[in-house]
């Protein structure tokens, strides 16, 4: 394999021309580096976030690029971070001068010297990520790669450029990102990297939990998360962050009656729908769908191994790992333990002799949301049996057909009642009180049982009678 390589034509688009001319103007050397790159190479398409080194200042050289576009684009300078970014056309564009860096034991935040291309790239996460293109006029286009990450891309290998135990230990963050990349990429971590990330999972601590989520949520969003997931529980980062997934893990036998291993059984779970949807709260709910079950796990002599109650319990300990994680604790967070709570429903309503009440009962409480939980509930099929796998979709095939039958007959789903609670208070002539709302859920409950069609005429004759048995007069006003 050549080890030069020049790729010019990745640099057709004219902001990487105009960089060039801002550099010779400054007389400092400009390089491309990093996810560009890394991309262009993979063939992954064109990255809208572009990363460029300039040997000497990259506020500068960002200021001075701003000035040489038609728009002249504002340029947002961090000093801190000796750091500039300006946007052209859909393009975010950083400029950061060649550092290099050291650390202290105790943080992840570096002390940065000025530095050399070569210090830059030594302070790179992985050797895929330290690959740079040089945008001067001599030489345009030309690969440098010092650490062989041309090869490593080739051979799909996540590692370091350095000693990956001081990598790991200066900022704990790359951890994260290594099996981020090897689950986004299919990559393999290399042996030495691996056995570092485990030597140093402690060291995650001083990561604060937004930077770790983001990281968690690029890996949910992969194509097959159980890659990522599989590795942070087998390096041990995992228990440092969602014990509740970890508790899943391993089988227990008592008189030779065992449980499937709900930890892997999940991890199926999340990779199954993500197959069919790209939506991360659902990802997350598939993940988070037995967490319940460890706490509820009981063995009775009679019929073996239950998890009684493992939704509600589930749907509960959602909002504690929402709020711990710093996940948003909105409707994303409502939307996952509304999904946990009823991941089972459908499962009970797969039979033929299930009532149309139940089902009302299913659309009524799943609302908008019938569609995310029926996906959830067949992606929890995970038996290699082909015959019961091919009954149980079968079943979930039945509950749709039912579904859709039910609701285009009874309407009830994001069902409002026929007759509003004002109604109710002018007919009787009273005030709100604890009779209004006796009726109200009355006239439901008559609904969903099928005892009343969904209908105002029925609903109000309904009410009139319900009034009547509270010991209510219509008034005459």
């Amino acid at each position: 394999m050549p080890k030069y390589h020049n790729y010019s034509k990745a640099l057709h688009h004219k902001i990487f021309n105009v960089i060039s001319e801002a550099a010779e103007d400054l007389s400092v050397d400009a390089y491309v580096i990093g996810g560009f790159v890394r991309d262009h190479i993979l063939e992954r398409g064109e990255p809208k976030d572009i990363d460029i080194v300039a040997v000497g200042s990259g506020i500068e050289l960002a200021k001075k690029v701003s000035e040489k576009l038609p728009n002249k684009p504002k340029v947002q300078v961090f000093k801190n971070f000796g750091t500039a970014m300006l946007r052209s056309e859909d393009m975010e564009i950083e400029f950061v001068g060649a550092r290099k860096e050291s650390y202290r034991k105790d943080s992840r935040k570096p002390i940065v010297e000025d530095g050399t291309l070569e210090d830059d790239q030594n302070r790179r996460d992985f050797t895929i990520n330290a690959l740079a293109l040089k945008l001067n006029k001599d030489g345009f286009g030309d690969l440098l790669d010092p650490f062989n990450g041309y090869d490593d891309l080739k051979k799909k290998i996540i590692k370091t450029p350095l000693d990956p135990d001081i990598t790991y230990s200066d900022d704990p963050l790359r951890m994260y990102r290594a099996i981020r990349f090897a689950s986004q990429l299919n990559f393999m971590i290399e042996a030495e990297s691996l056995k570092a990330i485990k030597a140093n999972n402690e060291r995650i601590k001083i990561i604060s939990k937004e930077r770790i989520v983001d990281e968690l949520n690029k890996i949910m969003l992969s194509d097959k998360p159980s890659k990522g997931f599989a590795l942070l529980y087998k390096t041990g980062l995992l228990k440092k962050i969602i014990p509740e997934l970890t508790a899943l893990a391993g089988i227990d036998e008592v008189e030779g009656q065992t449980h499937k291993d709900n930890f892997w059984h999940t991890l199926e779970v999340v990779d199954n729908i993500s197959e069919n949807t790209d939506d991360l709260w659902l990802r997350w709910a598939a993940l988070l769908h037995d967490i319940g079950k460890a706490p509820t796990k009981k063995f009775h002599k009679k019929i073996g191994w239950t998890f009684h109650g493992h939704e509600f319990v589930g749907a509960k300990m959602v909002y504690k790992l929402f709020k711990r994680l710093r996940l948003p604790l909105n409707e994303k967070m409502k939307f996952v333990q509304k999904m946990v709570l009823m991941s089972s429903r459908p499962i009970a309503i797969a039979d033929d002799h299930v009532t149309d009440s139940a089902v009302r009962r299913l659309i009524f409480d799943a609302g908008d949301n019938i569609e995310d939980l029926m996906t959830l509930c067949e992606a929890d099929i995970t038996t290699k049996n082909p015959k019961r796998f091919k009954k149980y979709h079968n079943n979930f095939k039945l509950v749709r057909q039912k579904i859709q039958e039910v609701e285009e007959r009874d309407h009830v789903r994001n069902f409002q009642p026929p007759v509003s609670g004002e109604e109710i208070m002018q007919t009787f002539g009273i005030k709100p009180s604890r009779e209004v709302g006796l009726i109200k859920d009355a006239i439901k409950e008559a609904i969903l049982e099928g005892n009343i069609p969904n209908e105002y005429e029925a609903a109000r004759e309904f009410m009139l009678k319900k009034g009547e048995k509270l010991g209510l007069e219509v008034s005459s006003e």
